[in-house]
């Protein structure tokens, strides 16, 4: 069904398909922001829910060892307590209507911390020009999680910029470019036969995706299973080792009849000890754990890597999307929902 191209314009009525191919592009944009203001940072906060924070954990996968300062991520309604005027709070929501963003906007305003908002418009844009804040605005048109991108790339030159890390911004536009031309033969009118995108997405219809990831490419297992959810609407797990040898590995002891497909994603950057505990742990899980699909990651660097499995996965979930039946773009729960807890709140007040 994936090489019939009349059969998927059915499904994919928005084009998400060309969305999720496109998404290397984002790294060329340039963000010019003056960030002078910003001073003595001793710990950063980013403030977000669903797909506008996830450039943050990208950023940590990828360079939370060279950052000097602590860098941590909020998914709540409040902050953490030791927020002060001393934290950068990174105040992030694509729409900026997110309910929990903006509250934490104004526990932030409340602890006198600095604030940089990152948003395409919505009530963050209107409050960041209101109160001059400092803000990345970021291109509009796409859901939150096929703009993580253009985030991270902002997000980088926010650090870079107030002198916490060095070369990120032009990594990110080297990587970009070169994921360009790798990814270009994934699209829908190349056979199946040819691109490894539709053979997995093949390999996860009517079953529940477990994804295993080692420490480089750990990011990259909740992103996938995120676009599983959110594109495919399909449920799907993730775990990173060597952790996952510590507790998950004895979970096979006694598989369920529950259709599950194992996908590992693989580094070669990772520690020689990583490879070993995957090959050791699928031989002594086989015949409990499904075998699994070996997904060999493409790139020289980490941020190569990176950048290649969030284009692929991409890829993988819109696909599988388009097998499911399902159109890759809309979320028309999480929109009910944000509505109905809008009314309510509307209600009580």
């Amino acid at each position: 069904m994936l090489d019939n191209l009349d059969f998927i314009a059915q499904i994919d009525k928005n084009n998400g398909l060309a969305i999720l191919a496109g998404q290397a592009h984002q790294l060329a944009e340039v963000f010019e922001v003056d960030t002078s203001l910003i001073k003595d940072v001793q710990n950063i906060v980013v403030a977000g829910m669903g797909g506008s924070v996830l450039a943050a954990e990208l950023l940590l996968n990828w360079k939370g060892s060279e950052l000097s300062i602590p860098l941590s991520v909020c998914r709540e309604y409040t902050l953490p307590g030791f927020v002060d005027e001393k934290t950068l709070v990174v105040i992030s929501s694509y729409s900026g209507n997110t309910e929990e963003t903006l509250s934490c906007l104004k526990d932030a305003q409340k602890r006198l911390a600095q604030i940089v908002i990152m948003t395409n418009g919505g009530e963050l844009l209107k409050k960041a020009i209101v109160n001059q804040s400092v803000y990345y605005q970021i291109p509009e048109g796409l859901q939150p999680r096929h703009s993580l991108l253009y985030q991270v790339k902002a997000l980088a030159t926010l650090l870079e910029s107030i002198g916490l890390l060095g070369g990120a911004v032009a990594e990110l536009e080297s990587a970009g470019t070169w994921a360009e031309d790798v990814v270009a033969p994934w699209v829908a009118s190349v056979p199946t036969a040819q691109i490894p995108d539709k053979q997995l997405a093949g390999k996860l219809v009517g079953k529940i995706g477990v994804f295993y990831a080692g420490p480089n490419l750990e990011f990259i297992a909740r992103n996938i299973k995120i676009n599983l959810n959110e594109n495919a609407k399909n449920l799907a797990f993730n775990y990173a080792l060597p952790e996952f040898d510590h507790n998950e590995f004895m979970g096979w002891a006694h598989p369920t009849d529950v259709p599950l497909a194992v996908v590992e994603l693989q580094s070669s950057l990772d520690d020689e000890q990583i490879a070993k505990r995957f090959l050791i742990s699928n031989r002594l899980l086989s015949g409990s754990m499904p075998a699994p699909t070996i997904v060999q990651a493409q790139g020289d660097t980490q941020i190569q890597q990176l950048v290649w499995c969030v284009l692929f996965g991409g890829m993988v979930s819109g696909y599988l999307a388009v097998l499911n039946g399902e159109d890759p773009l809309p979320v028309a729960k999480v929109e009910k929902l944000k509505a109905e807890l809008a009314q309510e709140a509307h209600g009580a007040n």
